[in-house]
């Protein structure tokens, strides 16, 4: 019969607890080196900017656009408040920690950085892109009543990280705008824990926000949502079903109130 006291001893041994930190102290560099500095994120963040403002989806100094930059203790890349995005640089991303407070860079954070944060923790993502464009503020009006918007049947889904098929039903949340951005960060986390699945969502008369687990998989699910979202919102004009509410009130009170 075999003696067992031996390995039980050595399993026992001071070394083995040393082997084990060190292991996982080797593995914890090694995580670390993956992850870029905001030395390495901050050039693509601005060429992600100027290409979404290209693309129409961010005019003006609207859109914001963060990426991870070590997941413990989080750090996150984002780019500053009231920026241009068609002339978005590296020097106008900085970092923030979990809380949302500068700890490296210049100027003042986004102020939907909260926002930013809420996707993050909720969604686990690498990366989160926030975009303006018409079609995704006029669908944001037109479900708005509905809570959400339904897209299905197209085969641009396949697109969205996880889906297979044309026939999947993408659920796109839209919640209120608001300028109390605490508010709006406790809105996106509600709507993310009901809708597990979704991709994305829309802030009412306000814009799109997108995830994914890196830089590259937000932006193409940008580009996906904003195909859709056009492609939606043609069909919905087509039939009629695109309409301004203000129009609609308008219309049913029989008068218009002109602006000085």
């Amino acid at each position: 019969m075999a003696d067992t006291r031996d390995s039980k001893s050595r399993e026992g041994h001071p070394s083995c607890g040393f082997k084990s930190h060190l292991r996982h102290h080797l593995l914890k560099v090694l995580r670390s080196r993956t992850m870029p500095t905001l030395a390495e994120m901050a050039p693509r963040l601005a060429e992600t900017g100027r290409e979404l403002y290209g693309r129409g989806w961010a005019f003006g100094t609207a859109g914001n656009f963060s990426a991870v930059l070590q997941p413990e203790p989080l750090a996150l890349a984002i780019s500053r408040s009231g920026v241009d995005k068609g002339q978005l640089q590296a020097e106008q991303i900085l970092a923030v920690d979990a809380q949302g407070r500068r700890v490296e860079g210049e100027g003042k954070p986004s102020d939907e950085t909260v926002v930013h944060l809420a996707v993050i923790r909720e969604r686990r993502a690498g990366a989160v892109l926030h975009t303006h464009s018409v079609w995704n503020t006029l669908l944001s009006e037109a479900a708005g009543d509905e809570g959400g918007l339904d897209l299905e049947g197209f085969e641009m889904l396949k697109g969205l990280q996880g889906v297979a098929s044309h026939e999947h039903v993408e659920r796109v949340p839209v919640i209120p705008n608001t300028q109390d951005y605490s508010r709006m960060s406790a809105d996106v986390a509600l709507a993310l824990q009901r809708h597990p699945a979704c991709h994305g969502l829309l802030l009412r008369g306000h814009g799109l926000y997108a995830w994914g687990r890196d830089l590259a998989e937000a932006r193409r699910h940008v580009e996906i949502f904003e195909f859709l979202f056009e492609v939606v919102g043609r069909l919905y004009a087509a039939s009629g079903r695109l309409k301004a509410p203000r129009a609609a009130a308008t219309s049913a009170t029989g008068g218009s109130h002109g602006g000085g």
